[in-house]
C-alpha cells in the first residue's frame, strides 16, 4: 500500500534538520523506492531540511518499525562545536493517501513546465514537470521528481489530494498549518529507532 512519510524536525535548531537529511537516507535503506513529493528546506543551511515528504510502498511491519520519534547521537557538530547536546530528534509519521469522491477531475487543471535544475537533457529540455492546480480552492503543487510527465502528473494528483484533505480538516484550511502542527508535536525521548555520527 502506498503512503505518504514525512520527516519533521520539528520546531528544533539547525542540528535537527540536519537529522532529517540524515534520518532520510537510512529511511530510504528500508524504502529503496521512496519518491520525494515535498520538501522545506532550512532557511539557510544547505541540505538541511525543516521536513521532508516522501511517497513510498510501505508494508505494516516497516511502518510500526519507523513510525514516532528518531533519534541521532551525534559524534561530532559541526555547526555549534562546542554545544554540549549529543541527542537531536525527528519525527517520521505515516499518511494514508487520500481518496475524495467530492473533488471532481475537471476541478483539477494540469499544467506541464520544464523541471530544471539538474538530470541532464531530458529534465533541462523536455516539459516533464507537472502542476496541478484544483480550481475552486486555488490549491495547487509541482512535482518533478520523476522523468516521466505521466508519473509526475499521477504524483501530483495524488499529493494535491492530500493537501484538500488537509484543508478540509484543519481549522487554518491549510496543509502548511497541518505540518507545522505535527511539527510543534514532535516527542523527543522513547525513539523507535536510534543512529549515530557526525552532522
Amino acid at each position: 500500500m502506498k503512503k505518504y512519510i514525512q520527516l519533521t524536525a520539528g520546531r528544533g535548531p539547525v542540528e535537527c534538520a540536519r537529522v532529517v537529511t540524515l534520518v532520510a537516507r537510512e529511511l530510504l535503506k528500508d524504502f529503496p523506492d521512496a519518491e520525494l513529493v515535498e520538501s522545506e528546506p532550512h532557511n539557510t543551511e544547505p541540505d538541511c531540511y525543516m521536513s521532508m515528504l516522501f511517497l513510498a510502498e510501505v508494508n505494516p511491519d516497516k511502518e510500526r518499525a519507523w513510525s514516532g520519534t528518531v533519534l541521532w547521537r551525534a559524534t561530532s557538530n559541526r555547526y555549534r562545536p562546542s554545544h554540549p547536546r549529543k541527542n537531536w530528534f525527528v519525527g517520521v509519521e505515516f499518511i494514508s493517501l487520500v481518496t475524495l469522491p467530492d473533488v471532481s477531475d475537471k476541478d483539477i487543471i494540469y499544467e506541464t513546465m520544464r523541471s530544471g535544475g539538474h538530470g541532464g537533457q531530458n529534465v533541462n529540455k523536455v516539459e516533464t514537470a507537472v502542476r496541478a492546480t484544483h480550481r475552486p480552492t486555488g490549491i495547487s503543487v509541482k512535482c518533478s521528481a520523476q522523468r516521466s510527465q505521466s508519473q509526475n502528473k499521477e504524483t501530483a494528483r495524488s499529493l494535491l489530494l492530500l493537501k484538500l484533505q488537509q484543508a478540509k480538516d484543519s481549522a487554518a484550511a491549510s496543509f502548511r498549518s497541518f505540518k507545522w502542527g505535527k511539527h510543534a508535536s514532535l516527542l523527543r525521548g522513547n525513539p523507535v529507532k536510534t543512529f549515530s555520527g557526525e552532522l
